[in-house]
Order: C-alpha cells, then structure tokens, then sequence
C-alpha cells in the first residue's frame, strides 16, 4: 500500500499546527473565545461509545430518524443534543445492511469521529489494522472474531482529517420486543468501526 508520501508523525504534526492555526483564526475573527474552545473540547472528550449506541439504537427504532440521520449526520445528532463544533471535521454514518458491510479506517494516522464516540482504541491507530485492513478486509474481521458470508459486499472506508465515518450496524434478529436502552447496550464500538457486528441478545444475556 503506497504511504501517500507522510509518515504518521509528520501527518500528526501537519494536522496538529493546522489545529492551531485554526483556533488561532477564530479567536482573531471574533468567532468564539479560548474558553468557548476549551469547553467544547473538554465536552468532545468527555464522549465514549455510549454516546454513539444511544444514538444508533435510536436510529434502529425510528425509521424517519435514521434516515435523517444517513442524510445529515451532524443536523440528526444536534436532534439528540449532541452538538458538534463549527470546523469539527464532517461526520457521515454509513449503514450496514444484509448486502453490504462497511468498515472504517484512517490509512494515514487515526481519525476517528471522537466528537461522537470518544477516543479510538489502541488497535485503531497501529499500523497493522491502518495497513492491513484496505488489503484484506475479511482477514481482518476475522481476527475480530466476524465472519460474513460471501456474498457480502465489503467496503473500506478511508476517513480523513475532513472526513470522519460512523458505522450503523445491522440490527440482530430477535430484538423487536427490546426497548431503545436494552438496544444500546448490543451496540459496541467495534461495530461502529466495522470490524465486529452488533451482539445478539444472548450475548449480553451470558455477559
């Protein structure tokens, strides 16, 4: 796989001097103040994968939500009051049906739709899922334990630092009786990323 010319710590240290220039515009623009910065990131940080099922699960039993929400993201999340900052990076969720499996990835460091579902995992930012997963995607899945049927279409995902991408996993069979929060809960971040699927009800059952 070609390494686009940067090595992960020069794209850190392109994109972090593009963060503060960034901030710095703003602040001179009269757009907002430090303070107002540093509140939405301390909020931006406080985000876990919590955040992002409830979320999801929502979208799984409101049909008119989730298609606001594969329409425009960021308007469907402000619904559930999850407000993103004016130059946050665009955040577009991509759904996973019985045809078609998406996977996200950052080929060049770890993008990553924090401002939803938190921080990235370790595995996310290391070079052997960044490389190996636009290569073989199902090996990939396979060592998260996922295995789809052939006839699947697997699609691979290259977030950017202008682009980022949530996962809607495929809803399990056997949850139609199982209220908005039970539904949360069989949504990880795996399945945000791609690499796993929704737990079925009897895995969080035995859980």
């Amino acid at each position: 796989m070609a390494d686009h010319g940067h090595s992960h710590g020069e794209n850190s240290e392109y994109y972090s001097k593009r963060a503060q220039a960034m901030q710095a515009l703003l602040i001179e623009k009269g757009v907002c103040t430090l303070d107002d910065i540093l509140t939405m990131a301390d909020k931006i940080d406080s985000r876990s994968p919590e955040d992002g099922a409830k979320i999801l699960a929502h979208a799984w039993v409101d049909p008119d939500y989730k298609k606001r929400l594969l329409a425009n993201a960021e308007a469907a999340f402000l619904e559930l009051g999850y407000d993103l900052p004016e130059t946050s990076p665009k955040i577009t969720v991509l759904e996973n049906t019985d045809d078609v499996h998406n996977m996200a990835v950052c080929t060049l460091c770890s993008c990553f739709p924090r401002a939803i579902i938190g921080r990235p995992p370790a595995w996310y930012k290391e070079l052997s899922y960044r490389s190996k997963v636009v290569v073989d995607p199902r090996g990939v899945l396979q060592e998260f334990g996922t295995v789809l049927d052939e006839a699947i279409q697997v699609r691979v995902i290259d977030s950017s630092a202008d682009y980022r991408y949530l996962i809607l996993p495929n809803r399990p069979a056997g949850t139609e009786n199982m209220t908005e929060e039970e539904l949360a809960k069989l949504i990880t971040q795996e399945s945000m990323i791609g690499v796993g699927l929704a737990l079925s009800p009897e895995a969080v059952s035995a859980s």
